[in-house]
């Protein structure tokens, strides 16, 4: 309850906490703290924490404004200071930047606010509040899990954006190990397994690991660094059994922060998964040494969503930064039973019936969504107008890999259908085709050709016939045409024929057809399982709404000890798993009150935050937040909204009552109306 001192007259003034005395100095705001999802979470507060935290005060009579800042100086010189809002209209702030990781003895990061008021004599600057320290450090590194043959598993760290795995051992290029950044928390172990599968190269793995976030929302303004990682692990040693060879292949598990067997009571994944299985034998007993995974929608294996590269151990999980390169040539391969490969780009590959393949990992990187897009209409409705974007903080990373990501299914009544498939690397043949229209031209290195599969990366060719012939090697097949070495010294009409004589390069051919394997699937014997996706969605609320503010009655408050609040609330949520970015919309109009919306915005903000102040005026409000999947294709990122949640956003409402020391005090409203429960977004 917050009491005013009795001076020979009192100005009653209605603004965000009650009066201010018009002859002396107002007090400094006491009370600053910083938290994650609610001011009142913790007591004492903390003071280290592992994610940009927001801060929160007492109010301070009379104040019309606030402003806050950040620095690593008691002194709050210029140049030391991180972050300055002085423009904040409650007492609570939610600073949009990724915090460096510093620590002191006791602290090493200061925070301090003042208010301006108003009292009888105009508007007044208090002084600065008492300093607060508090310290910023990495959160722990990841732990191993239970895994299987070939994967690597790790605990998932709360609001990590990915994680980096290094493999001591693995030098192609570097002397102390090769690292590899994924948005899961699997790592396959296709550097040990491919081309070598002895216990030499796959019994014994070491291996590091460290989170990773995004910088890109924004770093301290007067640029002190703030690096995207944090500590290394300490060296873990995972083994490896024998490969199991001699047994057709059977689809084990899916595994990522939990594992499914593909039954309808297995849980659905927030992460895109890992892949287990066993076996090398292909439909006729055609023993394997390399392995892709396919992904389906329907169960007859017929529309493939998702093509994996091709690996040689007993498992597959997504890497955004691309596959290993593979040889080209009967050389490279020999060579290869004999070193790590290095990461690039696989040579074209083919289904059993020859329909070419290309990997997710192959596939160009994504863009980032950092502009909140705008929800299609449902049938014969208009859609709402945009929402007015408010200032946003959602910037793109510096990279973001290739898409290799699943997108959303109703598990356990719908989801993907995954096979194994064996694939065969084997010398190719002669190949020949003809020139199609419109012909090749004279210095051009583009030559099209009727039957492009007769052809394979690094073969050499002859285009044409007589005095008029070209000879060069191929560099790239695609739509129709081929990419060869060398410019043509020649133009070559359509019907000219174009001849590989011979070839020592390699044909990566799948050994079964995809609906072959799925229609061999039995429940003794699976040759084919499901796995579902949910995204997870971020948690704006646990007991209570995670909302902090300031009540009608002018004190702050979190949700569930205030039933309404006056200005503008702070709302927090918990990281979603996989998510970089979020988007927080919100509205007057209850989800679906009026139309067949399940929510119609009035406001939106893109953040890579997971708290931000909402710029509201009085009346009764909904808003619900939604991250984005970097790891999915363009334009298709959004992950699962929450639930609706309400909030109420009044006037200042109070009565001033004598009290027996002839001071006053601010009384509660005996009643006001609590907050609705969430509503489910469709």
């Amino acid at each position: 309850m917050i009491r005013l001192a009795c001076l020979l007259t009192i100005l009653v003034a209605a603004s965000i906490a009650g009066t201010a005395s018009a002859s002396t100095t107002v007090a400094a705001p006491t009370q600053l703290h910083g938290f994650m999802l609610r001011a009142d979470e913790q007591d004492p507060p903390a003071t280290v924490f592992h994610r940009t935290p927001s801060f929160a005060w007492a109010p301070v009579a009379g104040a019309i404004g606030y402003q806050f800042q950040l620095s690593t100086s008691t002194t709050f010189r210029d140049n030391a200071v991180f972050f300055n809002a002085s423009d904040l209209k409650s007492p609570v702030v939610a600073p949009a930047l990724a915090l460096p990781w510093i620590t002191g003895s006791p602290h090493s990061l200061y925070a301090r606010v003042r208010a301006t008021v108003t009292t009888a004599s105009g508007t007044e600057v208090t002084d600065w509040s008492n300093d607060l320290g508090i310290d910023m450090a990495p959160p722990p590194p990841p732990t191993p899990m239970v895994s299987d043959p070939g994967l690597l598993r790790w605990t998932p760290i709360e609001g990590a954006d990915a994680y980096q795995v290094w493999l001591v051992d693995v030098r192609p290029g570097s002397s102390t190990g090769k690292k590899e950044t994924v948005r899961t928390n699997v790592m396959d172990e296709r550097e040990f397994y491919t081309f070598h599968q002895n216990l030499k190269w796959i019994g014994s793995v070491r291996w590091r690991v460290r989170a990773m976030r995004s910088t890109a929302g924004g770093t301290p303004r007067n640029g002190f660094p703030a690096v995207t990682y944090g500590a290394w692990s300490p060296t873990y040693i995972s083994t490896n059994p024998a490969v199991l060879s001699g047994q057709p292949i059977t689809p084990l598990d899916t595994i990522s922060d939990v594992t499914s067997n593909g039954s309808k009571g297995s849980p659905a994944h927030k992460l895109m998964p890992g892949f287990i299985w066993k076996g090398n034998l292909s439909l006729n007993g055609t023993a394997a040494e390399l392995f892709r995974v396919e992904v389906f929608s329907d169960s007859q294996c017929l529309n493939l969503v998702y093509t994996s590269p091709i690996v040689g151990g007993p498992s597959y999980a997504p890497r955004p930064g691309g596959p290993l390169s593979l040889p080209s040539d009967v050389a490279g391969i020999g060579a290869a039973r004999g070193a790590y490969l290095s990461d690039g780009a696989q040579p074209s590959s083919e289904m059993y019936d020859e329909t070419p393949l290309t990997s997710q990992e192959d596939l160009p990187a994504a863009a980032p969504t950092t502009i909140a897009p705008v929800d299609d209409a449902p049938p014969g409705l208009t859609p709402p107008a945009a929402a007015a974007a408010a200032a946003a903080s959602g910037g793109a990373p510096a990279a973001v890999g290739a898409p290799v990501d699943l997108w959303d299914t109703s598990w356990p009544e719908s989801g993907y259908y995954w096979i194994v498939m064996p694939v065969s690397s084997s010398a190719a043949t002669a190949g020949a085709s003809t020139i199609s229209g419109p012909g090749a031209s004279k210095g051009s290195t583009l030559v099209p050709a009727a039957d492009t599969t007769q052809f394979q990366v690094g073969e050499s060719i002859t285009i044409g016939t007589g005095l008029t012939t070209d000879t060069a090697s191929i560099t790239a097949i695609g739509n129709g045409l081929l990419t060869i070495s060398a410019a043509l010294n020649n133009g070559h009409a359509p019907g000219e024929p174009i001849v590989s004589p011979g070839s020592s390069g390699v044909v990566y051919r799948d050994l079964d057809l995809p609906q072959d394997v799925c229609a061999a699937s039995t429940p003794a014997n699976p040759t084919r399982l499901q796995f579902g996706i949910s995204s997870e969605p971020t948690l704006t609320a646990g007991q209570d709404p995670f909302v902090t503010g300031l009540s009608a009655t002018g004190q702050l408050t979190s949700a569930g000890t205030a039933s309404a609040f006056y200005g503008q609330p702070l709302v927090a949520w918990t990281p979603a798993l996989g998510a970089e970015n979020y988007q927080v919309q919100w509205g007057k109009e209850a989800p679906g009150a009026k139309s067949a919306y399940p929510f119609t915005p009035d406001g939106t903000m893109m953040t890579t935050s997971t708290s931000v102040v909402l710029p509201l005026t009085a009346g009764t409000w909904w808003y619900r937040v939604r991250g984005f999947d970097y790891n999915l294709p363009t334009g298709a990122q959004q992950m699962t909204w929450t639930d609706a949640q309400q909030l109420v956003v009044t006037a200042p409402t109070f009565s001033l009552a004598p009290t027996t020391k002839a001071t006053f005090k601010v009384v509660t409203p005996k009643s006001s109306k609590k907050p609705k429960k969430p509503v489910k977004s469709k």
